[in-house]
């Protein structure tokens, strides 16, 4: 089962999201920005007082009459200028991610100091930079790689700024779940547990948005959608194509470019090849530019003689091949429709890996061998990766089962287990 979102109206303070406030205001000058009250209307906190742990300690199971975040401010907190210095500071970096947004380096400073700060945002913004800086840091780099495609593709000043701001606020939701699941730390070696907690945040992300902020109905639609893939294999709520918006395309080729660079590998190459491997995931209008980018950084050259890379993608032929008759037997002896529908899906993801295989020519030995090795090395990660990733998915499709089809799973997810190892 999926983690419980918090409620709607945002009528109750949320825990993980208040401890980061708390943690913030040890450092920073947080305070109430008017009385705060229940929901009978007992006062539990003055205007103009800073908060403390006995404010937390306060707001404990209580209902309140306005959100928490809308009473709340941080004086000394993130400001436009303060936006525009962090991706000064970023671009100045001799790292791929600065690389691929330094040609349009002056206009991303220029439109990133003009970012229009609703209050709740700079609260949230102003205690991620202080108690959760690697989230404040991806947040930076995802404006900056928006506003670097927008710009490229010739965005207008108002566009720009809603494709910034949604880099930006992307993953303002994970401030609302447990810290040990966010992106930031565990994105391409999540465990279940991890992917249970974090599928929720688009959705969380988009309900703040939304409820709490006056920014355009499209930004908070579009932060909904960036884990969402054009071939209906992204998440939370598996659309397609036709019900994506552009700024919802954009934004997933901003997380997947973030989330690559801050990998084991961070090189527009391994970007290029995540955004490629699987023919149909994303919107080649904005995934093209970071090709196009990659091509004109120096080749990588692959770390292993093309033979042992040929054996690698014999062993990963095997194991596509191998998981897809596990989900096909699986779901032929189902006795629940949860069991039958996750394992549906499995079929339908690694169905979609197959493509990306048959597409890239490396089943052929003759063509690898013509073929860079640092290429062929960086799809075989990503497949592998994709692998993975399809078990989480598998899981939380099929949510909690009765212990024969339990089985069953466990099989299918231990067949994948074993040659993702």
């Amino acid at each position: 089962m999926t983690a419980p979102a918090p409620k709607a109206a945002f009528t109750s303070a949320n825990p993980h999201a208040l401890a980061t406030i708390m943690a913030a205001s040890e450092t920073r000058k947080i305070i109430a920005s008017r009385d705060i009250f229940d929901i009978s209307g007992n006062k539990l906190w003055a205007g103009n007082q800073p908060v403390s742990a006995s404010l937390q300690r306060r707001l404990l199971d209580r209902q309140l009459r306005n959100p928490l975040e809308t009473c709340l401010m941080a004086e000394d907190g993130v400001t436009p200028l303060v936006l525009a210095q962090s991706v000064q500071a970023l671009m100045s970096a001799a790292t791929p991610l600065a690389a691929l947004v330094q040609p349009h380096a002056p206009r991303i400073a220029l439109e990133a100091g003009h970012l229009p700060l609703h209050p709740v945002v700079q609260l949230l913004l102003s205690t991620a930079q202080t108690a959760r800086p690697a989230a404040y840091n991806h947040a930076i780099q995802a404006m900056a790689v928006a506003g670097a495609l927008m710009v490229e593709s010739g965005g207008s000043v108002a566009e720009v700024r809603l494709a910034m701001l949604g880099g930006l606020l992307h993953d303002v939701g994970e401030l609302y779940i447990d810290p040990r699941f966010g992106e930031a730390d565990a994105d391409r070696s999540m465990d279940f547990a991890s992917y249970q907690q974090l599928v929720v945040h688009p959705h969380v992300g988009q309900l703040l948005i939304t409820q709490l902020t006056n920014y355009p109905a499209a930004l908070g639609r579009a932060i909904a959608e960036h884990h969402e893939r054009l071939d209906g294999s992204g998440y939370p709520h598996a659309l397609k194509r036709e019900n994506l918006s552009t700024l919802g395309r954009l934004l997933a080729v901003t997380e997947t470019t973030c989330a690559v660079l801050r990998g084991e590998a961070p090189y527009l190459a391994r970007v290029s090849v995540a955004l490629r491997v699987v023919p149909g995931e994303f919107d080649l209008s904005w995934a093209s530019r970071i090709g196009d980018a990659a091509r004109a950084q120096p080749a990588l050259h692959g770390q292993l003689p093309i033979e042992a890379v040929q054996a690698r993608l014999t062993r990963l032929d095997a194991a596509l091949q191998s998981t897809l008759d596990s989900a096909q037997e699986g779901a032929a002896q189902a006795e629940t429709a949860a069991l039958k529908s996750g394992l549906q899906l499995a079929r339908h993801l690694l169905g979609r890996l197959r493509t990306g295989w048959f597409a890239s020519g490396l089943w052929s030995a003759e063509a690898i061998a013509d073929q860079d090795a640092a290429e062929v090395e960086a799809v075989e990660d990503e497949l592998y990766f994709r692998l993975r990733g399809i078990e989480r998915a598998t899981r939380l499709s099929a949510g909690e089962l009765p212990a024969a089809d339990g089985e069953r799973l466990e099989r299918f997810c231990g067949d994948i287990q074993a040659w993702a190892a």
